[in-house]
């Protein structure tokens, strides 16, 4: 090999690992911006998910939620492991992502990734999603559990009980004490289940709203931050309407610790409690979705952009 074609090999590499750094970054700071806008809905989300029969709809939970643990300790409940999830999860995820376009663009025979239609990008989205599950998984466990901690708790023991609140490290010691390892991947198989085709239409159909947003001659990365956020906000409520059954069964068996496979969960649910159960706590999803994700992208977009404008 020539002098020229080891420069040209050495550049590349380099070049890859600053863009998966860089992607790492925005996601991670995307990842945070998401949870203090949508964490409130998510705890009212993962409650109604858990326990339907105990409130009357959204608003109920909601009331209910912030008169008997407070702002902080009820609607916030779970926040640290949830911005560490989404840390996590995002940094891995975009980072991932950004790695998984070059791969697709490869196989498609398209020589910037830039140039990849909306269905390239919802296939390294799928892909991607893989790798973020492994670190979501464990994460998700710890947020979910601490968000319906009152719930378990009153369901667990006598009326008029106590609860007791720990915290995360003290609940992850506790999972470890008497399940092990294993105990921290409860929900693994549904969290996958969940991610790799939730995350194929998210970014494609935040790929896709970019596209059609574009005015002529322009470029999806030109369409400002207005737009970004709307396909921000596109992407997150096509996830969810596609993953919310996956999410339902996902949150049941981590928050109630259950054992027995996802599908004859899922099958449970709708003999026992119809198939309307599957979409238990879906209103507070999509109306946390939103502004959550469209700041979820916005920060990724421009952040990205800036880092490569100081790295380059």
């Amino acid at each position: 090999m020539s002098l020229e074609n080891v420069q040209s090999v050495s550049s590349e590499s380099m070049s890859n690992v600053k863009d998966g750094f860089i992607d790492f970054v925005a996601g991670s700071l995307g990842g945070v911006a998401l949870v203090y806008v949508g964490q409130p809905l998510d705890t009212v989300k993962v409650k109604m998910q858990t326990f339907p029969t105990m409130y009357n709809g959204m608003v109920d939970c909601f009331m209910k939620t912030l008169r008997t643990d407070g702002f902080v300790r009820g609607l916030y409940a779970g926040t640290m492991p949830s911005v560490v999830a989404n840390v996590a999860e995002n940094s891995i995820l975009f980072a991932a992502y950004g790695g998984c376009q070059k791969v697709v663009a490869n196989i498609m025979g398209v020589p910037k990734v830039e140039e990849l239609s909306s269905i390239g990008n919802a296939w390294a989205g799928f892909f991607a999603a893989f790798f973020s599950s492994l670190t979501l998984c464990p994460t998700e466990l710890i947020k979910c559990r601490l968000q319906a901690m009152r719930e378990v708790q009153s369901y667990e023991k006598a009326p008029g009980t106590n609860v007791k609140f720990i915290g995360p490290w003290s609940l992850t010691k506790q999972i470890l004490k008497e399940n092990g390892i294993s105990g921290m991947y409860r929900g693994l198989t549904s969290t996958i289940a969940r991610e790799m085709p939730g995350y194929f239409f998210f970014f494609g159909a935040y790929e896709l709203t970019r596209e059609l947003l574009a005015k002529p001659g322009q470029t999806r990365d030109d369409i400002g931050w207005q737009k970004t956020m709307v396909a921000g906000a596109v992407g997150g409520s096509v996830l969810w309407l596609v993953i919310f059954p996956a999410d339902v069964v996902k949150s049941r068996i981590q928050v109630q610790n259950l054992k027995t496979p996802a599908l004859v969960i899922m099958k449970d649910i709708v003999r026992a409690e119809g198939f309307s159960a599957l979409y238990n706590g879906l209103k507070p999803t999509l109306i946390r979705t939103v502004p959550a994700t469209a700041t979820l992208f916005v920060t990724y977009e421009y952040v990205k952009k800036l880092m490569h404008r100081v790295m380059d």
